[in-house]
């Protein structure tokens, strides 16, 4: 009797990565019907995979918690699964040894590291992003390696309707009169200086701009750290914005998400969210590689991608294309036509 596949897939860092592994983790179950695979992730990321009917075990590693996520009782943890074959998607010396300990025979890693070489590691290789590609496309390298021939891209999150359900009677439930019929657009003015994004200013021209039409109830996202962005949305003295920012676990953020009918944000977390969820985008992107759309753009939903003008970001763009607000390149009325167009 063949033996079934037990397999590890690793993902240990933000919201964005996990979901752009999930069409990896699909592909890779696919492939193996009957096998078992698990997927380790960082505690915070977790709530992506819920419901996920590919993933038979989440694993939660914390690489700065190591009181509570000490790397040989991580170590012990893999052993018991007894994983065959480990898929690295992130470079990491402390997951490259954590695996070779575990005793997980077939291992494989993106690049080239020492750590690897001394493990034993097997890798693919990125080639320095030419030609550019998705970075779901270079996640699913590490399939490839195993003999998986995708047959799509497109990330996915499962959120059920009793899930939908209960965020409406406990979260919606006094603001639902004012939400009958009418379209929910998610405003995410945040990203920790993860990517490129807009002014504040900017998103609050885009909001009072998008209250002018009745039927557009604005929902505003974002982490506890984001507080300060709420005073100058609450200046417009709007019943239709709802505040959100700082409310909500990434669970509810997800289920609420997939309530809405379109999101708008810089190339960060909650626009992944969406694309998994269907969710319409409009999403604004820095042109050079480390930013592009070609490398993280939303997938398999309908979106709107907005850039600044061609070699913009080449020129103007300081050694760390992060720290950027656009510089005036991306108008508000780009952004408000690409949202028409959609809706």
């Amino acid at each position: 009797m063949k033996k079934k596949r037990r397999i590890l897939i690793t993902r240990t860092d933000r919201i964005g990565d996990v979901i752009l592994s999930t069409p990896l983790i699909r592909e890779v179950k696919r492939h193996f019907a009957d096998s078992y695979l698990a997927v380790m992730v960082n505690p915070y990321t977790k709530d992506v995979l819920l419901n996920n009917p590919n993933v038979d075990s989440i694993i939660l590693d914390e690489p700065t918690d190591v009181e509570k996520y000490s790397f040989f009782d991580q170590v012990k943890i893999l052993r018991k699964h007894r994983f065959d074959t480990a898929l690295m998607l992130l470079p990491s010396e402390r997951l490259a040894w954590m695996l070779f300990l575990a005793g997980i025979p077939s291992r494989i890693g993106v690049g080239t590291k020492l750590y690897q070489v001394i493990t034993f590691t097997r890798s693919v290789n990125r080639k320095k992003y030419i030609p550019l590609r998705h970075e779901a496309d270079y996640c699913m390298d590490l399939g490839r390696k195993i003999g998986v021939t995708p047959k799509n891209l497109e990330p996915e999150i499962f959120v059920t309707e009793d899930e939908k359900k209960h965020f409406v009677q406990t979260f919606l439930k006094d603001i639902l009169p004012l939400l009958n019929g009418k379209r929910l657009i998610g405003i995410h003015p945040g990203s920790n200086k993860s990517a490129p994004n807009w002014k504040l200013e900017d998103y609050i021209h885009l909001t009072q701009n998008l209250l002018n039409d009745d039927n557009n109830i604005i929902i505003l996202t974002g982490n506890e750290n984001e507080m300060h962005f709420v005073p100058g949305f609450k200046a417009l003295n709007s019943e239709r914005i709802i505040n959100f920012i700082g409310k909500l676990s990434l669970r509810n953020l997800i289920i609420l998400i997939s309530l809405m009918h379109l999101v708008v944000s810089a190339s960060t977390g909650p626009m992944h969210i969406a694309s998994a969820l269907k969710v319409r985008t409009v999403s604004l992107f820095c042109t050079l590689t480390a930013c592009s759309p070609e490398l993280g753009g939303p997938l398999g939903n309908q979106s709107k991608i907005i850039t600044p003008p061609m070699d913009f970001c080449r020129k103007v763009c300081t050694d760390d294309p992060h720290d950027c607000d656009f510089k005036g390149s991306i108008s508000v009325s780009e952004v408000q036509k690409a949202i028409n167009d959609l809706i």
